[in-house]
């Protein structure tokens, strides 16, 4: 019965009820079995918090872990929390991997920005090995990297080329605006199969990060015109689109958008950050003044922001997608958003952290992304964010995505 809840918790992205589950059979003193251990390891990796994933695995007995889909689980769990050494401790001590094995690890590899790793045990892995989820986990570790070159080489290497694959590498060149190839290799891939919407989507994303309103607007209709676009899907592509016309300027057009998405029920979604501080997971959303010490935290947001225009940052207006309040200002309105209320939070501790991890579930703004890079250099901390499509270490001014995100 446990295995079960837990299953339905996990299944239904509800990753702290399944951990307080465990927690219970516990106090009960009820011995976990590895497939509960493996229920538990999904579920921090969804939570995505390094402490709760060290305290876990700190209670797995030795003698699981010749279990394979525990130890691929562990993989998994590690590279998902930015733990890709210990991740890499887990793997070096397989004797003979299997691809399950290689696929977690070069994904852990992808995740973390460490595209070269990624390509290197991509080759050590035997050829008869690879499959599907290989080449698009390797594939994936060279958008992440920038590595476009090193993308189209493996692509052009794997004999059956599945939609995923195709989708993959288009998310590649469009993270580094080539624009054109990418379309041309979807004209390719709809010669002998229908329309894959992702693909479309992540020309998309790519044309928003270079504002590019008429590719945007070519892709949109484009969207619009496919069979089968579930509601959540349009949603997404119309956030895009609105976002790619307010970045641009368009302000009246992207205002007009967001009336018809309202009307029509399109709904965009609610960015939230979480964090863990002294033991307490803490959420926070854009505004957010729940929390008790908000006071404290807004004023520890105007020294971050003083700090940020004494050392350059110019707070790009381009990535606010509404219009501005009276009351508002460029630099208000971003800094209000979820991860720089969890990092302010993390700043009025005393001691103050070196190392912060943040998760969020949204991808993280252009803005964000430049001053947490500066705030890393003048507070002279690690910071780690795991957005929704990749995890970022900020260190001494730079990212380890190096700009692809």
């Amino acid at each position: 019965n446990y295995g079960q809840m837990m299953k339905y918790y996990n299944d239904h992205r509800m990753p702290m009820k399944t951990i307080n589950l465990y927690d219970k059979m516990k106090n009960e003193n009820i011995a976990a079995n590895p497939i509960i251990f493996v229920l538990v390891i999904d579920a921090c990796a969804e939570l995505g918090l390094q402490s709760r994933c060290r305290m876990i695995a700190s209670q797995i007995p030795s003698s699981m872990l010749s279990n394979l889909q525990l130890r691929t689980t562990l993989i998994h769990m590690w590279g998902k929390v930015a733990c890709v050494n210990e991740a890499k401790d887990i793997f070096d001590k397989i004797n003979k991997p299997d691809s399950a094995e290689f696929n977690v690890m070069i994904n852990a590899y992808g995740l973390n920005g460490m595209g070269y790793e990624a390509i290197q045990l991509y080759h050590r892995m035997p050829e008869e090995m690879r499959n599907e989820k290989s080449h698009v986990c390797v594939l994936n570790a060279c958008s992440h990297s920038g590595l476009v070159n090193e993308c189209r080489s493996i692509f052009r290497t794997i004999p059956n080329k599945s939609n995923y694959i195709y989708t993959t590498i288009i998310d590649c060149l469009s993270r580094s605006f080539f624009f054109d190839e990418a379309m041309q290799l979807i004209e390719e891939f709809e010669r002998h199969q229908s329309p894959y919407l992702p693909m479309y989507m992540s020309l998309l994303s790519g044309a928003r990060n270079r504002n590019d309103v008429s590719l945007a607007r070519q892709i949109t209709q484009r969207i619009k015109q496919l069979d089968h676009v579930s509601d959540d899907c349009l949603s997404s592509a119309s956030v895009l689109f609105g976002n790619t016309l307010a970045s641009s300027g368009d302000l009246e057009e992207a205002s007009k958008l967001r009336l018809e998405m309202n009307q029509s029920g399109i709904g965009k979604k609610v960015g939230l950050s979480w964090t863990e501080v002294n033991g307490e997971i803490v959420e926070f959303r854009v505004k957010d003044r729940r929390h008790p010490r908000t006071k404290e935290i807004y004023d520890e947001l105007h020294r971050i922001e003083k700090e940020l225009i004494e050392h350059g940052h110019k707070f790009d207006a381009s990535w606010i997608t509404r219009e501005m309040m009276p009351d508002e200002t460029v630099a208000s309105i971003l800094n209000s958003h979820s991860e720089r209320l969890a990092l302010a939070y993390h700043f009025i501790q005393r001691p103050v952290p070196s190392h912060i991890q943040i998760v969020k579930n949204l991808r993280i703004c252009g803005d964000c992304h430049g001053a947490i890079k500066l705030i890393s250099k003048i507070r002279r901390c690690e910071i780690i964010i795991r957005d929704a499509n990749r995890i970022h270490h900020f260190s001494d001014g730079k990212c380890s995505c190096n700009d692809h995100f």
